[in-house]
């Protein structure tokens, strides 16, 4: 498995890889990885991509004033061994400077499927988001690139800006991969300890308990949401950011009777800010 530090390099890995035929697969990370990420690994080659890389860049651009940044957890010895282990061929590492130079200030911005949700409590996020993943696509040049549908708002945002600026990349998203108590896996859920682990499958109860509904005949927006609300809202170690229902194309908000819907929710528990969603339909 190649190590690849700079721009430069990553783009010199993506031209002979394309020059042997390669079809390339991406699977950008911010480290810290789990099973979750081995996925998209395997789903990139899964789509016939022969050469796939895999990136960890803990990017301080989409990180707010007092979010967790210095304290975002990295292990990249293990998150190494892992992809290698998945067959990774190539792994981009660039520092904050080979990013972000001295005088950098050119940004991407989404600005409709940017808006609400995530985007409301973390104003910012989705440009540091739109803009680091414009770059890797630069670098890497990718015929395909894997994120993870838990990041779901985030996939939106990355799928239009790819379409919007031509990239012409494949954006797959890929499904949650779960714990087996029902919680979505996270490279966050390393700060949840004791009770707090425990409390936070109140995100994941709240949906199974939407799929539930759906699945027994209920079509009613309001009532699907309200049924992932109240889970999260009766647990009392959690602090609720939002639920709502979703078109799960678009992201438009969703009201009265819907025959496709995604159900999004965030929360607050203990030191971790945590994001779920399920999508319904017929």
């Amino acid at each position: 498995m190649e190590r690849l530090h700079t721009p430069a390099s990553a783009r010199s890995w993506a031209d002979a890889r394309r020059a042997e035929g390669a079809r390339i697969g991406l699977v950008p990370t911010m480290g810290y990885l789990h099973e979750g990420h081995m996925s998209l690994v395997r789903i990139a080659r899964e789509r016939g991509c022969g050469a796939v890389a895999a990136t960890i860049f803990v990017n301080p651009a989409q990180f707010g004033p007092g979010e967790d940044f210095e304290k975002y957890p990295r292990d990249e010895a293990r998150d190494l061994a892992m992809l290698s282990g998945a067959g990774t061929a190539a792994v981009y590492l660039p520092g904050v400077k080979d990013m972000y130079p001295d005088g950098y200030q050119t940004y991407v911005e989404v600005t409709g499927t940017s808006q609400g949700l995530c985007g409301a409590t973390r104003p910012g996020h989705f440009r540091g988001v739109a803009t680091v993943v414009a770059k890797l696509f630069v670098a890497v040049r990718p015929h395909v690139a894997v994120f993870g549908e838990k990041d779901y708002q985030q996939l939106a945002v990355i799928r239009a800006m790819s379409r919007d600026l031509d990239f012409g990349i494949e954006v797959v998203g890929a499904p949650i991969v779960r714990e087996g108590d029902g919680l979505a896996m996270s490279s966050r859920n390393a700060y949840l300890k004791g009770e707090d682990r425990v409390a936070a499958r109140c995100l994941s109860r709240g949906l199974f308990r939407a799929k539930a509904l759906f699945e027994s005949g209920e079509r009613d927006a309001g009532k699907l949401v309200s049924a992932s609300r109240a889970a999260i809202e009766g647990e009392p170690r959690a602090k609720l950011d939002y639920a709502e229902g979703r078109d799960p194309e678009t992201l438009a908000p969703l009201s009265g009777r819907v025959d496709a819907i995604t159900v999004l929710v965030a929360a607050q528990v203990g030191p971790a800010r945590l994001i779920d969603n399920l999508t319904l339909r017929q």
